[in-house]
C-alpha cells in the first residue's frame, strides 16, 4: 500500500483550459490527474445534444483535450479520472479509444454508468427547489444522480488507465482514489470527511491558485495569464498538502485555498455528498512554504440515505436582441428603447427581461452613481414556447435600427432551446451503478 499519493486537477468546468492539464501531466510526478468538467448547467447542456444526436453528449472539449494529454498521461504513468463522458460516458469512452487507436497507444477505458435513472422517475417526486411535483416544471428530459465514492472503486480496482464517468459528486472523484489506495473503509466517516476536504479545495482546479480570487490591487495574483493549476499531496492518515508545479503563475496561499474551503458551503458544519456529511468547521490550514498549504482536521459522519438527482426538463425557447448605444445621452436612449420593446411585446412574453448591460444589468440598481454610462448595450430576452414567438424578441430590437431612437448599433438577434433543472432525492438502493471496460 502507498504511504502517499498525488493528485492534479487540471479542469475546474466544461470550458477550462488545455495547457494546464499538459503541464501537470509532464511535470507534476502525479499519480492521478482529474478533469473535473461537469455541473448542473454542463450536464443539462449535454442531455440537449444527446437528444438532437444520441451519439453525442459527451463533452465537447474531449477529443481536443485527449489528442494532446492521452500520450503523456501513457508515457508518465498517470492515471485520469474524469466527468467528461456527462450524458453519455459510453460515448466518450469510444471516442477515446478512437482517439488512441488513431494515435497508435493501447488504452483500457472503465465507463462508469448508472447514474441516468430518468426511467426511475415517476415525475410525482418532490423537486426540491419548488416544493412542487418534478412535472410541474414542464416536460421531464433527463435524470441523473450523483454517485459517490462507492461507485467510482471498482472502476479503480481494474487495469484501466482513464476512468471515465457521467454524473457523480465533484468531490468524490478525489474521494476515490484516496481511498482505493490507502483502503480506507467506506464508514471511515472521519477519513472520508478528510478526504472530501481535499476533494472540494481541488475541485474548482484554478480557482485554489488565485484565479477567481483575483481582484486588482486588494488580492493581486502574478503571472494570471499562465495560472498554474494545483496539485495535492496526501498520506494514509489523511494528511493534505496542496501545491502547484513551479515557474507556473498564480498563487497557493491561505487566502486563496479560505476562499475556496467556504466556495458553494452552505452549512460548514454539513456539507452532504454522497459519501459522507462532511464537518468543515474543524479544518486548519496551514502555510507550509511557498504556494504551499496543508489541511487538516476535516471530520464526517455518515452518508445518507438518498442520492441527489439532477432533472432535466423543456423550459421552451429563449429569444434575446441586443444593441448598442454610445455617446452623449446613451442611457437615456437605450432605456427609450427598452421601454417601446416592453410596449410592444409586454402582451406576448410573460417573462420578459430587459437589461442595461454597463448601468444596470447585474444589480439590476446603479446605487445612484454618476456620471452616466458614455455607452450602454441594451439586452432583450424572452421566454416563448416555440423557437418561431422566441424569434419576436430579435425582430423587435433589430427593428430599432430605423424605428428609433437614433444611434442604435450592432444588434444581434439569437434564439436558444433551454433545458431546465430541478432537483429531488432518490432512495441510494434504487441506483444500480455498473462498469464497463473498452479497450484499444
Amino acid at each position: 500500500m502507498k504511504q502517499r499519493i498525488r493528485i492534479g486537477c487540471a479542469a475546474g468546468f466544461s470550458g477550462d483550459r488545455l495547457e494546464p492539464a499538459l503541464l501537470l501531466t509532464q511535470h507534476g510526478q502525479l499519480d492521478y490527474l482529474v478533469l473535473e468538467c461537469l455541473a448542473e448547467r454542463t450536464i443539462a447542456l449535454a442531455q440537449k445534444r444527446k437528444r438532437h444526436d444520441p451519439t453525442q453528449g459527451y463533452d465537447p472539449l474531449l477529443e481536443r483535450r485527449l489528442e494532446g494529454l492521452l500520450p503523456l498521461l501513457l508515457a508518465n504513468n498517470v492515471r485520469l479520472i474524469t466527468n467528461m463522458g456527462a450524458a453519455n460516458p459510453l460515448a466518450a469512452a469510444e471516442k477515446i479509444a478512437a482517439i488512441a487507436r488513431r494515435l497508435g497507444l493501447s488504452v483500457t477505458i472503465a465507463v462508469l454508468t448508472g447514474d441516468d435513472v430518468f426511467d426511475q422517475l415517476s415525475g410525482d417526486e418532490t423537486a426540491l427547489e419548488t416544493g412542487q411535483p418534478l412535472c410541474a416544471s414542464g416536460p421531464l428530459l433527463s435524470a441523473n444522480a450523483y454517485l459517490g465514492t462507492d461507485a467510482i472503486l471498482p472502476a479503480l480496482a481494474t487495469d484501466a488507465q482513464i476512468i471515465i464517468t457521467g454524473r457523480v459528486a465533484d468531490p468524490s472523484l478525489f474521494v476515490a482514489p484516496l481511498v482505493y489506495a490507502f483502503g480506507w473503509p467506506l464508514t471511515d466517516w472521519d477519513r472520508l470527511g478528510q478526504a472530501t476536504v481535499v476533494g472540494h479545495l481541488m475541485e474548482c482546479a484554478g480557482q485554489l491558485t488565485g484565479g477567481y480570487f483575483a481582484d486588482p490591487i486588494r488580492k493581486d495574483i502574478p503571472d494570471m495569464a499562465h495560472l498554474g493549476h494545483p496539485f495535492v499531496d496526501v498520506t494514509a492518515d489523511g494528511m493534505a498538502v496542496f501545491g502547484k508545479v513551479a515557474g507556473t503563475g498564480g498563487k497557493l496561499s491561505l487566502a486563496t485555498a479560505k476562499e475556496q474551503l467556504l466556495y458553494e458551503v452552505m452549512d460548514p458544519g454539513q456539507y452532504i455528498t454522497p459519501d459522507v456529511v462532511t464537518d468543515f468547521t474543524q479544518v486548519r490550514l496551514l502555510e507550509t512554504g511557498p504556494d504551499q498549504i496543508s489541511a487538516t482536521g476535516g471530520r464526517g459522519n455518515s452518508r445518507p440515505d438518498t442520492l441527489k438527482v439532477s432533472v432535466g426538463y423543456d423550459g421552451g425557447f429563449i429569444g434575446e436582441g441586443e444593441i448598442s448605444y454610445a455617446g452623449s445621452n446613451a442611457l437615456g436612449r437605450a432605456e427609450l428603447a427598452g421601454s417601446i420593446i416592453q410596449e410592444r411585446l409586454q402582451d406576448q412574453f410573460s417573462d420578459l427581461r430587459i437589461d442595461y448591460i454597463g448601468s444596470t444589468s447585474v444589480h439590476r440598481t446603479n446605487f445612484n452613481q454618476p456620471p452616466a454610462p458614455y455607452e450602454i448595450r441594451l439586452r432583450v430576452a424572452g421566454r416563448a414556447t416555440t423557437a418561431q414567438q422566441a424569434a419576436l424578441v430579435g425582430e423587435e430590437v433589430e427593428a430599432l435600427y430605423t424605428n428609433g431612437p437614433a444611434g442604435g448599433g450592432g444588434a444581434r438577434k439569437y434564439v436558444h432551446e433551454v433545458v431546465g433543472i430541478v432537483s429531488t432525492l432518490l432512495d441510494r438502493s434504487q441506483i444500480n451503478p455498473q462498469i464497463t471496460l473498452i479497450d484499444a
